[in-house]
């Protein structure tokens, strides 16, 4: 776990047990508080890949189950039209899809720049 997340550890363990320096005590220990930890914490999710706890997941299917419901009896839902957007796909889409890009020049930064707003649509977005 410290070597997934030292930071995410060390706040669960304040968190959870009021550990504030898990190095002044026994690794046994340590591990035992890390292992009891409850699954929604940062390091547990983080080792699981799991951007959103499993109970946001199942209110969210919930959520999404009946506004779809509701929809179906509406007069856009019986056109088949305005369907509504599910929450569960927003949260299951991968959002951290960042990555660090650099640049050898001003110019290689300018194309990047351009490329990127041309697939977005257009130089006015508030530029």
């Amino acid at each position: 776990m410290i070597k997934c997340d030292e930071f995410a550890l060390i706040c669960d363990l304040a968190e959870t047990y009021q550990i504030y320096d898990y190095k002044t005590m026994p690794p046994l220990r340590v591990a035992i508080f890390a292992a009891g930890l409850r699954e929604n914490s940062r390091i547990k999710m983080k080792m699981s890949k799991q951007k959103v706890s499993l109970e946001t997941t199942l209110i969210a299917g919930i959520s999404d189950s009946l506004n779809t419901l509701v929809w179906m009896n509406s007069a856009d839902g019986q056109k088949g039209r305005n369907r509504p957007t599910l929450i569960t796909s927003l949260l299951s889409e991968q959002k951290e899809k960042s990555e660090n890009v650099t640049f050898a020049s001003g110019e290689d930064f300018e194309n990047y720049r351009n490329r990127l707003i041309a697939k977005i649509g257009g130089e006015n977005n508030g530029n």
